[in-house]
This record gives C-alpha cells, sequence and structure tokens, in this order.
C-alpha cells in the first residue's frame, strides 16, 4: 500500500524565547515492512543545529530556537510504501544489545497491579503469550482519549483502567518483560479507515521472539501491525521514541497544535 502522511507540528509563543532545543524523531526508515519513496522534514522559525543516528537506530535532528520569531513550526512529510508481514519485523539489528529492551524504565516499571496481571497469563509458546496479553490488556484498560498524559507509567494506567495507545503499550511492555522477552515501544503512523486527520501520531509495541525476532502488537486496535502502518521510531518507552521533544529557557507561555494526516 502506498501511503502519503503529513505531520505538522505549531509551536506558539507569547513573548520571545530565551533558548529552546528541540528532538525530532519524525523519519522513517527503511526495512522489511516498509520503503521509502520520498520524506522530507521543513522547518520554520527554527534551526537545525545536527543530525545523527541514535543508538536505538532512529534518524534524529536537535533545532534550535530563540528569540523572534514567537511562532515555531515543523512539517514532516512524505510518500512510504508498505507491505503486511503479519507483524513480523524480522531478526534484530544495530548496536542496541537485545537486553536493553529488558530493562525496567519509570514508565514500564511494574507494581503489585501489573505483576498480578502477568500472573494469570496462562502457559504456552512466546507467541502465544504475547497474543494473549493483547487480547487481555485491551479487555482490561479501555481507550479513552484524554484519561492519563504523557508521564503516567504503566501501573497507573492499568490500575485506573483506560488509556490511550501509550499507555496500552507501555503495559504490553512491562507484561513482556516480565516473561523474559525483550521488548520495544514504536512511534509511527496508522492510516484508520474513514479518517484521514488526526491529531496524534500512534504507538504500539514490538517484542523479540526467538524464532522468528521482532514482532508487532497493537494493543489499541487488538492487531499485529499490517500495511496501514508506518514505523518511524523505537526506544525502551515513550521517553526514547517521541516524535517531538525538547526543552526550553525563558518565560515564554507555549501552545501547542498538531495535525497529522495520513491516506492512500
Amino acid at each position: 500500500m502506498r501511503l502519503k502522511i503529513v505531520h505538522e507540528t505549531q509551536y506558539q509563543y507569547d513573548v520571545p524565547v530565551g533558548y529552546g532545543l528541540q528532538r525530532l524523531r519524525l523519519t522513517p526508515q527503511a526495512g522489511k515492512t516498509q520503503a521509502i519513496v520520498s520524506w522530507q522534514i521543513d522547518i520554520d522559525g527554527g534551526r537545525e543545529e545536527v543530525r545523527f543516528t541514535d543508538h536505538f537506530g532512529n534518524e534524529t535532528k536537535l533545532v534550535s530556537m530563540e528569540g523572534e520569531p514567537h511562532v515555531v513550526a515543523v512539517k514532516a512529510s512524505g510518500i512510504v510504501d508498505t507491505f503486511d508481514t503479519a507483524g513480523v519485523v524480522g531478526p534484530h539489528s544495530g548496536f542496541t544489545p537485545l537486553w536493553l529492551y529488558q530493562r525496567i524504565t519509570t514508565l514500564t516499571e511494574p507494581g503489585p497491579a501489573i505483576e498480578a496481571f502477568v500472573a494469570s497469563v496462562p502457559a504456552g509458546s512466546e507467541l502465544e503469550r504475547l497474543h494473549w496479553l493483547l487480547g487481555a490488556i485491551a479487555d482490561k484498560v479501555a481507550y479513552e482519549a484524554g484519561a492519563t498524559a504523557a508521564t503516567t507509567t504503566a501501573e497507573e494506567a492499568i490500575g485506573l483502567g483506560k488509556g490511550v495507545c501509550q499507555d496500552h503499550t507501555h503495559i504490553f511492555l512491562a507484561a513482556a518483560r516480565m516473561l523474559g522477552l525483550p521488548a520495544r515501544y514504536v512511534s509511527g503512523y496508522l492510516m484508520m479507515d474513514g479518517v484521514s486527520d488526526q491529531v496524534a501520531s500512534h504507538a504500539w509495541a514490538e517484542a523479540y521472539v526467538p524464532a522468528i525476532g521482532w514482532v508487532g502488537f497493537d494493543v489499541s486496535n487488538r492487531i499485529c501491525p499490517d500495511e496501514r502502518y508506518v514505523r518511524v521510531a523505537v526506544g525502551r518507552d515513550y521517553r526514547d521514541a517521541a516524535p517531538i521533544s525538547g526543552i526550553r529557557l525563558g518565560q515564554a507561555s507555549e501552545k501547542l497544535a498538531v495535525r497529522i494526516s495520513v491516506e492512500q
């Protein structure tokens, strides 16, 4: 499937910014599940300082901003050919060791609720247990926009019983790691049926199954990713794979607007 993607992010400030630095992870990489036909990132109001590939294999740009103007806009756009591989991404590659994806992070640290949940996972192969997690988490944590924040942990979300794709993914990561499997967070895009305009990118998990390699699991939609998905960045949790993150100095008040369109 050929997908056209436009991801626009605008930051508006009421006074000049003393100094700010944004880290952009907005460039998809070619692989078994996708081929990049064209891709570009346009920046208005900021200056690209450096670009590099981080230790997770994500193409990263650092963009600085200071003083005027009061508006900084970032637009990532392009065309990607995608392939349905039944969620299988393939063998592990790159410099990041598999054991790093088994490490507990602040957002994925299990507590009593997740420990009890994992204790209920039935016996079976690694793949069978991961598919069980896919459905069980979706049953236990209802999808509800606005119910949680970017700082909500997996333990908090499972206790609350509601959340968004980020929360579903963090719970899945915590559970898979407790089962002894490397698991990583994926940020990217999803072409939704009947909807082209969106207000946020998507997130799902990938777990490493020794006989198969990395396999994707989208708890929010109860499926393994297909040709409607575009992978952009990976990491141990949201903080490692966030599309845009950064810091700023000064007293400026910030307003954020995001618009995303994904269409065939």
